[in-house]
C-alpha cells in the first residue's frame, strides 16, 4: 500500500521545503521504505529549461530527458533514486495537456475547468508510476496564499479525502522569526500560515519550523495549541552546517518518528544513518583543503550550479578534503584589463561549466589556456568542453579562426549546431530556427572510452552512461588537426559520429567532457571525475 506525504510552505519562500522533503524520504529509506519524492510546480512554463538560470537556478535533467526544477537534484542526492519525467510537473505541462485534449475532443462537449479536470490531472500525475513504493513525498511549490498554487492545493485536499484516513499525510514548512529588538521568537506568522491552508481544507499533521535560534518547549507548545497538531509534531528546523548534516537533525528532532505516527506505524527501531554519520565526520573533519576556481557566466547566482557545487563536495568526501570554491566571471578575463593571473593563480585547479551564449566565451577561453600552459589541473564540461576544443584549435592547431556557430556565422566551426542524432526513439531532428524548449540532445546517452586513456583510468572501462544537456557539438572534421595539437579524443558515441570526452595525456590532469557528470553525483558515491579531479587538485595544492 502506497502511503503519500504532501509537502507544503507557508510565510516566506526558500525554507527549504526541498532539502525537507530530500531528507525525510533518506530518513524513511533508512528505515528500510521505500520512497520516491515528486515536485508540483505551479509556474505556466511547460519545465524550466528555456528559464534563465537568475530565474530559476539550474535545471536538472533526469536520464529519460526530462528538464525539470533543481529540487530534484536533492532528492536524488539524499535516496539516490533516479527521477524520472513523472517526478517533476508544473502549471503549464498540465494546461498544456488538457488543452491539447480539448481541441482533439475528448472532453465530449464538457466544459473545461479547473475543477475537475485540472485537479483530476494533478491526483492523476501523483498517482501514476507508484508501484512497490512505501511512500510518495509531494511538495508543492510556492507559497501557500500564492493564486498559482490554489489548484494544487485543492488537488491535495480531494486526494487525501479520496484515499482515506491512514493513506496520506500534510506536513507543513513555516518561519518563526527571531524579532532582535524584542528578543523573542514570534510564532504568529506560523499560526497565520496554518489557518490559511486549513481553510483550504488541508490541515497539517506536522509542521516543520524554521527558526535561527532554538525553539523553547513553551513556544512548540503554543504552536501546537494554536495549529491543532501534537506538540511532538512541532519540529524545530535550524540552520545547519552542512545540508548534508539535515537529515540526522530531523532525526534528532523526531521527524521521521512523527511522520510514522501520523500514519498510525510505530516507528520500531533507529534508522541505520551510518552513511550520513562518515558523511558529515568527513565534511566536519577534513584532512586538507584546495581552491577551485570556477569560471563561468551565472557566478552571481550560486543555485545557477548547484549540483556543480554539490559534486566538487563529493569530490572532497571522497579525499576527505575541504573544497573551496572561488566563483569568478568570465568576463574579468576579456579586454585589456583582465588580470588572469590575480584570479586563478591561487587555484589549485579550473573548472570551465556549460552556458549558453557567446558572453564570456573569449575569457573561458582564456582560463583553458591558463590552465594548458600552467599544468594546472583543468575540467571542462559541455561549454567548458567546447572552449578546450577552440583555445585548442587556436592555439596548437594553427586554426586563428576557430569558433563556434552559437557565436554567429564562422568559416571555422570548430563547435557547431547539431542537427541530427540518435535518441532513445530513433533518430530526432532539430531545425536551426525552431524551438528553444525541449529540443536539445537531452537525457542519459551512450559513450565508448579509449581503452588506453586517462578517462577510461578513472572510469575503471570503456562503457559509460552520462546525462546531456547541449545544442552543440565539436566538429569532428577537425578532430585529426586538435589531436596532432595534442588533444585527444578519448570518449565518443557508440557510432563514433559524436565526440563526448577530451584530454590532454601530457597534462596532470586535462579532461573535457560533453555530458553532466555533476547530475549524477551523490555525497554517499561521488562521481569518479570529480573524485580524480579534485585529487589532481590535492597533488597539485602541494606543488605550491
Amino acid at each position: 500500500m502506497t502511503r503519500y506525504i504532501f509537502i507544503t510552505g507557508g510565510v516566506v519562500s526558500s525554507l527549504g521545503k526541498g532539502l525537507m522533503a530530500a531528507s525525510l524520504a533518506a530518513l524513511l529509506q533508512a528505515r528500510g521504505y521505500n520512497v520516491r519524492i515528486r515536485k508540483f510546480d505551479p509556474y505556466l512554463n511547460v519545465d524550466p529549461g528555456t528559464m534563465s538560470p537568475y530565474q530559476h537556478g539550474e535545471v536538472y535533467v533526469t536520464d529519460d530527458g526530462a528538464e525539470t526544477d533543481l529540487d530534484l537534484g536533492h532528492y536524488e542526492r539524499f535516496t539516490g533514486v533516479a527521477a524520472h519525467q513523472s517526478d517533476n510537473v508544473t502549471s503549464g505541462r498540465i494546461y498544456q495537456q488538457i488543452i491539447a485534449r480539448e481541441r482533439r475532443g475528448d472532453y465530449l462537449g464538457a466544459t473545461v475547468q479547473v475543477v475537475p479536470h485540472v485537479t483530476d490531472a494533478i491526483k492523476a500525475f501523483a498517482q501514476a508510476d507508484v508501484e512497490g513504493l512505501d511512500f510518495v513525498l509531494c511538495e508543492i511549490g510556492g507559497t501557500v496564499g500564492d493564486i498559482e498554487s490554489l489548484p494544487f492545493i485543492e488537488a491535495i485536499r480531494q486526494l487525501k479525502n479520496e484515499l482515506g484516513r491512514g493513506r496520506s499525510i500534510s506536513v507543513h514548512v513555516t518561519l518563526v522569526p527571531y524579532i532582535a529588538a524584542a528578543g523573542e521568537l514570534k510564532t504568529k506568522p506560523t499560526q497565520h500560515s496554518v489557518r490559511e491552508i486549513a481553510a483550504l481544507g488541508v490541515a497539517p499533521d506536522v509542521l516543520v519550523c524554521r527558526c535561527e535560534h532554538p525553539l523553547p518547549e513553551s513556544d512548540r507548545a503554543k504552536i501546537a495549541l494554536f495549529c491543532n497538531v501534537p506538540a511532538s509534531a512541532v519540529i524545530p528546523a535550524l540552520d545547519a552546517k552542512s545540508i548534508y548534516a539535515v537529515p540526522l537533525q530531523y532525526h534528532a528532532e523526531g521527524l521521521d518518528s512523527e511522520v510514522l505516527k501520523a500514519f498510525g506505524i510505530e516507528p520500531g527501531a533507529a534508522p541505520e544513518l551510518s552513511r550520513w554519520i562518515e558523511i558529515v565526520d568527513r565534511l566536519t573533519n577534513p584532512e586538507g583543503e584546495v581552491t577551485v576556481g570556477v569560471v563561468g557566466k551565472y557566478v552571481g547566482l550560486q543555485d545557477a550550479y548547484k549540483s556543480l557545487n554539490e559534486a566538487l563536495v563529493h569530490g572532497g568526501i571522497a579525499n576527505k578534503v575541504k573544497v573551496n570554491v572561488r566563483w569568478i566571471d568570465a568576463e574579468l578575463f576579456e579586454g585589456p584589463d583582465g588580470d588572469i593571473a590575480a584570479h586563478l593563480e591561487p587555484c589549485h585547479a579550473i573548472l570551465v561549466p556549460g552556458a549558453f551564449g557567446e558572453r564570456g566565451a573569449e575569457g573561458k577561453i582564456a582560463s583553458v589556456r591558463f590552465a594548458r600552459e600552467r599544468n594546472v589541473p583543468y575540467f571542462g564540461i559541455c561549454f567548458g568542453m567546447q572552449m578546450a576544443c577552440i583555445e585548442g584549435a587556436r592555439e596548437l592547431a594553427g586554426i586563428a579562426d576557430a569558433s563556434s556557430t552559437e557565436f554567429g556565422p564562422t568559416d571555422e566551426p570548430v563547435v557547431g549546431l547539431i542537427t541530427e542524432w540518435m535518441g532513445r526513439a530513433g533518430l530526432e531532428k532539430r531545425e536551426e530556427q525552431g524551438d528553444l524548449g525541449g529540443t536539445m540532445r537531452l537525457g542519459s546517452y551512450d559513450a565508448t572510452l579509449a581503452g588506453n586513456s586517462v578517462v577510461a583510468s578513472i572510469y575503471g572501462g570503456t562503457a559509460i552512461q552520462e546525462r546531456h544537456r547541449h545544442r552543440y557539438e565539436v566538429n569532428t572534421h577537425y578532430r585529426d588537426a586538435l589531436e596532432e595539437g595534442g588533444l585527444v579524443f578519448s570518449g565518443m558515441s557508440p557510432d563514433g559520429t559524436l565526440p563526448e570526452i577530451v584530454e590532454r595525456p601530457d597534462h596532470p590532469w586535462f579532461v573535457g567532457v560533453q555530458f553532466h557528470p555533476e547530475l549524477k553525483s551523490k555525497p554517499f558515491d561521488p562521481h569518479p571525475l570529480f573524485a580524480s579531479f579534485i585529487a589532481a587538485a590535492v597533488k597539485q595544492s602541494r606543488l605550491v
